[in-house]
């Protein structure tokens, strides 16, 4: 049985992301993959009849659209454009050859010199995603050493990482900005064309020798584009397989494409040398009009644009053919043009080559780092985040302080009076729940505001998804929910005037913490489901409604229909509310005259027998033992559905 097997050995010019036929002798066995320096032929990446299908509403009934239709394509070292009009299948494609889609709805193979793709392939290959996937607090040198230290084997010394780090860096000429922060909508930061290269090195870290490309020059201006696509073509001298998607490319970039791939509805127009496509467009009919770039000639005749394209032939009215419907012509030229008999006798070698090989098995490619290298490293990237970004450390905590001074001077020093000591207590409660509640819902943005960067991270084999939820979780449950109410409970138990003893201070303590912790975790399960702030604010905030009303003091829980009743049971403010009363109201007398200038007294504890409140031991350690498990729950949730979300880009 044949293995595919990803070597760990570090030495100069080794490419991490690029596989090789090692001979009889090798090592890891006949037939088997291993890394290759760089600067040779390069990685040859191959699809064959490659179908890939949705499920759509077509004409108002539901059924499965074709986004590929039988696409075949040998894309070699060197520049490899797939280049076609919105909506023409380029995306799609570029992610089935980066085995970045979904397998339903997807059919045909494709090949790494001719083997099947490894499980995995994305963790040893470079793609960069169309949009900034970089941490913006951090500087272009920091960013680059993360990528370093979870994707580099661990066999790599740090002195090793250094170096790689300064030569991509170099590589890509961003040693004037290197120690300057990437930037954010907060943080000024380096300019589009340096993020953008910073993208290209989070993955250049590794040194593949395929490294994908989504639509590279969107967002740039024409200069800073041309700049990066030079960049590119610097480095498929080198013996990289470089292929992108891109729209509509000006000539200067246009000139630097060794391979073209043309798309027009899912179906290939032209496939062969960048420097022939023109020859095999003038010879179906279409000359290109002096001093018009290729490509938007090229896009006017799969759109059907008469205004720009001239017909050679005296045959073909102007304008013929027309009409997006016209592509399926195209692709007939094509598939009897020299150029797709070419890619047939070629892709054709490769699979006559893979059939000779018997026994062939996939196998997974492991993390290069461990799950605790890996822990560490996104803690430290979040302590980072937290502590450059004050609008996520200085104003959490300053409003929870200026809230506690706020509270206690409402409240302050309680009295025990018949008229106002319960009924004042009572009150301070609820407001100090609900400000611990609706004051953490910050945390919903959690999973929301880095959700691309997680996405492509942890598709491209940064780090396991357990990893990045602890410690976010971590990081953000201790410095921005555990300190700050610290803070809040210390100010406004003694500026409230309850109970002057330890235990019971320490209880208070600790049940708001579990009411911090619950909410936080509330907003983990929400934010991890839903990608839109508007909508999981929204969610987030009818749940907190719904846990005030059957928490027992807006309503009597008794007097509910039974059917509804079962509901108290998932009301933070609940479990919350029991426990502080428990704990400030058990055996205190509230006295006060009566009209007759006598005296009267009432205990706390028959106003929590009249409540129904069971004010036992139990009674008061199990509201926090429910707080504890729903925080359990919600953050397995959370966990759950970050396992669940799409990570093939």
């Amino acid at each position: 049985m044949l293995n595919i097997m990803v070597s760990d050995q570090h030495t100069e010019g080794t490419s991490y992301g690029t596989f090789r036929k090692t001979g009889e002798n090798s090592q890891h066995g006949n037939g088997s993959f291993s890394m290759a320096e760089t600067g040779g032929p390069g990685t040859i990446v191959s699809c064959h009849e490659i179908r890939y299908q949705v499920k759509a509403k077509i004409e108002g009934k539901w059924g499965m659209k074709t986004i590929l239709n039988d696409i075949s394509g040998v894309f070699c070292a060197g520049m490899n454009a797939i280049l076609g009009p919105t909506g023409s299948g380029k995306t799609s494609l570029l992610d089935v050859l980066a085995a970045r889609k979904e397998p339903y709805g997807l059919s045909g193979v494709v090949l790494i010199d001719g083997k099947p793709q490894p499980k995995n392939f994305k963790l040893v290959s470079g793609y960069v995603v169309q949009d900034d996937v970089v941490m913006g607090t951090l500087t272009v040198r920091e960013n680059l050493e993360f990528s370093a230290a979870l994707r580099l084997p661990k066999n790599v010394s740090k002195a090793e990482r250094k170096e790689r780090v300064e030569d991509v860096i170099n590589e890509l000429g961003l040693t004037h900005c290197a120690d300057t922060k990437v930037g954010t909508e907060f943080i000024r930061g380096v300019s589009g064309g340096e993020r953008k290269r910073t993208n290209i090195g989070m993955e250049l870290i590794i040194k593949p020798t395929v490294l994908f490309l989504d639509e590279p020059t969107t967002g740039l201006d024409a200069s800073t584009a041309n700049a990066v696509m030079h960049l590119l073509a610097r480095l498929s001298k080198r013996g990289r397989t470089i292929i992108f998607s891109i729209h509509q490319p000006r000539f200067t970039i246009y000139r630097l494409f060794d391979k073209l791939h043309l798309l027009s509805l899912g179906n290939t127009v032209f496939h062969g040398p960048a420097d022939k496509a023109l020859d095999h467009f003038t010879s179906i009919g279409y000359i290109c009009e002096p001093h018009n770039n290729p490509p938007d000639f090229f896009l006017d005749v799969i759109n059907g644009d008469s205004t720009a394209v001239s017909a050679m032939n005296p045959d073909l009215e102007m304008g013929k053919p027309s009409g997006k419907g016209d592509s399926i012509d195209l692709e007939g030229e094509f598939l009897k043009s020299d150029f797709a008999t070419e890619l047939k006798k070629e892709a054709s070698r490769i699979t006559q080559d893979l059939r000779a090989e018997v026994g062939f098995q996939q196998q997974l490619i492991s993390y290069p780092s461990s799950f605790l290298k890996q822990l560490s490293e996104l803690a430290k990237r979040a302590v980072k985040n937290i502590i450059r970004n004050p609008f996520l450390t200085v104003i959490q905590t300053t409003t929870i302080i200026l809230f506690s001074l706020i509270v206690g001077m409402i409240y302050f020093q309680l009295d025990q009076s018949l008229e106002y000591g319960i009924q004042n207590r009572i009150g301070a409660f609820f407001f100090l729940i609900m400000q611990q509640v609706f004051g953490n819902m910050s945390a919903i943005e959690l999973f929301i505001r880095e959700r691309n960067i997680f996405v492509h991270e942890s598709a491209s084999g940064f780090y396991r998804v357990s990893a990045y939820f602890f410690s976010k979780s971590i990081c953000d449950l201790l410095p921005m929910r555990t300190i700050p109410s610290i803070f809040y409970c210390t100010i406004t138990y003694w500026m409230i005037g309850l109970k002057a003893d330890a235990g019971a201070f320490f209880i208070y303590t600790l049940t708001l913490l579990l009411t911090t912790y619950t909410a936080t975790a509330l907003a983990f399960a929400i934010s991890s489901t839903v990608s839109i702030a508007g909508i999981a604010t929204l969610l987030i905030a009818m749940c907190y409604v719904l846990m005030m009303i059957f928490s027992g003091l807006l309503v009597n829980i008794a007097s509910l229909p039974s059917w509804l009743r079962w509901l108290q049971y998932l009301s933070i403010f609940r479990y919350s509310q029991n426990a502080l009363a428990i704990n400030e109201l058990k055996g205190m007398e509230f006295c006060g005259k009566t009209p007759l200038n006598t005296t009267t007294c009432t205990s706390g504890t028959s106003y929590l027998e009249n409540q129904g409140i069971d004010y036992t031991v139990w009674g008061l350690w199990q509201n926090g033992v429910a707080l504890f498990c729903m925080t359990v729950g919600l953050l397995v949730i959370a966990y759950i559905q970050l396992r669940r979300m799409p990570k093939l880009k």
